[in-house]
């Protein structure tokens, strides 16, 4: 099966690059599951982007988004991709709206929120399922595009380079074995321009707001390829996910209670109604989600409470059932009404700043290989994500790719039909008998990621996570060369290795900065102010 383009991942980085790209040639999009099944479709707050001057928050501009995104990165961003990636959200916001994406607004102007991190009112949102609006919007472009194939179910083994066919020929990518999860066979989809948005690694930790889908395929297929990789250690965790020890299945662990709440008045108090985060930051309940969900954690451990409550009782009746329908609605589900109780909340691991080393066009180091999306590293977060950027890194950088591999590789002579490709071969016995212990090495990883490798850590428990983990390695690659590959043993071999990658960088940072917190090296060194950069070859 051969494409012009090949796109991995459907959120709204994967999707908006297949749309534009159909104009140009044909184009298939991998879906491991469902369309639907993305953490684009689980965002609830919004998109941030500064409107014109008849809609912006009276005193916002351009220069005070890059601002607030460089002060929220901590030294980390690359303030020419920050400065380009927003100054071009409009344009981003206006495609969106022409796909079909119905933002919040009265007659005249868009409704703009504010989240942590934010000076001005600059998020569009669509009530408190923005994510679910634009996955709506541009799965239903999708279904009219010509020659745009979408192929749900397919799960990505490995991409297939020239290196790994031993071609004596710049290393670049040709194609990708993947498997037919209906019907287990393994497939070989041709394209020598390869678009990785498949997304983050948050299923890796014990408590994350994430979909059981985001377990690392998108950096460990990067990796596997020969692609950098960078600052895996900035792992974002967000502060308000629902807590509930009565509540089950995984949409309930997961519930996100929106960064938005805060923004529109919703305040952290803890057991007693204390403003406990007002003691570490002046902006309070406002500051950026690295100082909110470090002051959650060490409020936890200091009173031995099992959560901390977010608090909007105070908001006039209504409120929440209009402002946030989703939240609302959901909250009461489990027993709790939120406007006249306060919601109990923990942090939970959240979103991946780190990933595949990009430029500003989303092109990595491996030829034809380019990465947009969470999965991507392309300096824009540094080392700590502000709130509401990554929608619109998404969007943004769909554009910038395409007209990147339209300059420098356009469709036409096809260079992965030059190199014959080997069918799949691998192990071809049945599954293991004890499926549980694939099972257990999964909820291992997650544990052990979230005691060792959390919210604070320390250089003695990256050591015992890396130790654990060359093990777990092991027992993986057993597994899997072992067996007929499944989803659950692919989903493994990608969890270990994005995990790995999160530990090695962490180990690597002997400093405190943005989401990397270690009490054996608890301030910022501004020598060390550096990306944390991971080669395989």
């Amino acid at each position: 099966m051969t494409s012009d383009f090949l796109v991995i991942g459907a959120g709204v980085a994967g999707l908006s690059f297949a749309l534009r790209a159909a104009k140009h040639g044909t184009v298939a999009v991998l879906s491991k599951g469902a369309l639907i099944e993305s953490n684009t479709a689980w965002a609830q707050g919004g998109i941030a982007s500064v409107m014109d001057e008849t809609q912006r928050d009276p005193g916002d501009s351009i220069a005070s988004h890059v601002a607030d995104t460089l002060d929220a990165g901590a030294g980390l961003c690359k303030t020419a991709v920050v400065e380009t990636i927003l100054a071009e959200g409009r344009a981003a916001i206006d495609d969106l709206v022409g796909y079909g994406v119905r933002f919040d607004s009265n007659q005249k102007n868009y409704l703009l929120g504010k989240e942590g991190g934010h000076s001005y009112r600059r998020i569009l949102h669509a009530r408190d399922t923005t994510g679910m609006e634009i996955a709506r919007a541009l799965i239903e472009q999708t279904k009219i595009t010509p020659n745009l194939t979408i192929h749900e179910n397919h799960f990505v083994i490995d991409l297939i380079t020239t290196a790994k066919l031993g071609a004596a020929v710049d290393d670049r990518v040709i194609g990708a074995y993947v498997l037919d999860k209906r019907t287990q066979e393994v497939k070989i989809f041709r394209s020598d321009r390869i678009i990785l948005a498949a997304g983050g690694c948050g299923k890796v930790y014990l408590y994350t707001t994430n979909p059981d889908s985001a377990t690392g395929d998108g950096v460990a297929l990067g990796w596997r390829a020969g692609a950098a990789v960078a600052n895996m250690e900035f792992v974002q965790f967000h502060p308000t996910c629902f807590y509930n020890p009565a509540a089950t299945g995984p949409e309930a662990r997961s519930f996100l209670v929106s960064e938005a709440v805060r923004g529109e008045g919703g305040n952290l108090i803890n057991a007693k109604g204390e403003d406990f985060i007002r003691k570490c930051d002046a902006r309070g309940s406002l500051a950026p989600r690295d100082i909110v969900a470090r002051a959650i954690d060490r409020e936890l451990k200091r009173t031995g409470a099992n959560c901390v409550f977010l608090d909007v009782t105070h908001k006039p009746p209504g409120f929440m059932r209009e402002r946030f329908p989703h939240i609302y609605h959901q909250l009461l589900k489990y027993g709790l009404d939120c406007e006249k109780q306060p919601i109990p909340v923990v942090p939970a691991a959240h979103y991946q700043c780190g990933g595949v080393v990009t430029d500003s066009h989303g092109k990595t180091s491996v030829k034809g290989l380019y990465a947009i999306g969470e999965v991507a590293c392309t300096g824009l977060h540094g080392a700590n994500r502000l709130a509401s950027n990554s929608l619109l890194e998404g969007n943004v950088m769909a554009r910038r790719a395409l007209l990147d591999l339209m300059r420098a590789h356009p469709p036409g002579k096809m260079d992965a039909n030059d190199f014959p490709i080997p069918e799949w071969e691998h192990g071809d016995t049945a599954e293991p008998d004890e499926l549980v212990v694939i099972y257990h090495n999964w909820d291992e990883i997650r544990r052990l990621m979230w005691d060792y490798v959390s919210i604070v850590r320390t250089d003695n428990r990256l050591r015992r996570a890396a130790a654990r983990l060359r093990n777990l390695k092991r027992e993986v690659r057993e597994f899997y060369w072992g067996h007929r590959v499944n989803p659950d043993i692919l989903e493994l071999r990608n969890l270990v290795a994005a995990a790995s990658l999160i530990v090695e960088c962490a180990s690597r940072r002997k400093e405190s900065r943005g989401l990397h917190f270690t009490l054996d090296h608890p301030e910022a060194r501004e020598k060390l102010c550096s990306d944390t950069v991971l080669r395989k070859f």
